[in-house]
């Protein structure tokens, strides 16, 4: 049996997200059925983060495992082969040690959200990002995102069907920077909610519009009705994960 990591860039636009299931092709059905025109297998691919439906990924870490011993060329190639056409594509493909899992092992994950923040709506950019047309206050954003670093109940921005154990995580950092029309948020922590950067966005739009939004009380109230609303799913990408040097 052999294990391989491999990175995976994909538009989530026409996917209903990660995780595979009847109601339409998935990331890991696409990649799942690839292997299995490849080598006649179908093994489990276990990825290092869940996205749902429209969201993308720049390089989304998975493995799975293989009888047969290809080198990792070969089955990023033949993967890659079978996935021609589709939104999904291996960018990078290793051999790791049985030990290796890309969601256990990975040590922080990092997201980034882009809005358009202009007045003509994305043409080029369509499902791509989250077109806000009118002027955000990117200062009033950075302020409000500060009091969300560090370990908190992010009750609040949490989807009511998350299904974590606990709602206390710790983000690590988040930056805000304009770069022309766009606005890049950016989030790094171990592990995320369900939903919980959509809804962290959702809640700093508001504020950059002027909306009336406290951070603290809004942690307090652990109500998701006392956020903002959930930004959607377009704008957002996956952008990394961070393992142990050792995890490989």
């Amino acid at each position: 049996m052999t294990r391989y990591k491999v990175t995976l860039e994909y538009d989530g636009t026409d996917l209903i997200g990660w995780q595979e299931n009847r109601q339409g092709p998935s990331v890991q059905s696409v990649v799942k059925d690839a292997i299995e025109r490849f080598c006649g297998a179908r093994p489990d691919v276990v990825a290092a983060g869940r996205t749902d439906a429209g969201v993308h990924a720049i390089a989304m870490v998975a493995h799975f495992d293989l009888d047969a011993d290809h080198d990792a060329n070969t089955v990023m190639r033949a993967v890659n082969f079978y996935m021609n056409n589709s939104p999904v594509v291996i960018t990078g493909c290793e051999i790791v040690s049985d030990d290796f899992n890309a969601r256990f092992s990975c040590t922080s994950r990092h997201y980034k959200y882009v809005v358009l923040n202009r007045s003509a709506s994305p043409v080029l950019q369509k499902n791509r990002v989250y077109w806000v047309p009118r002027k955000l206050n990117v200062d009033a954003m950075r302020v409000a995102a500060e009091k969300l670093i560090g370990n908190h109940d992010f009750t609040s921005f949490r989807a009511s069907e998350c299904q974590a154990k606990s709602p206390i995580k710790t983000l690590d950092s988040v930056r805000i920077n304009r770069i022309g029309d766009e606005i890049i948020f950016e989030f790094s922590a171990r592990s995320f909610l369900h939903h919980m950067v959509r809804n962290l966005v959702g809640t700093l739009i508001e504020i950059g519009l002027g909306k009336p939004y406290d951070i603290d009380e809004v942690f307090a109230a652990k109500n998701r009705s006392a956020a903002g609303p959930t930004a959607p799913a377009s704008g957002l990408y996956f952008v990394r994960a961070d393992y142990d040097a050792n995890a490989d």
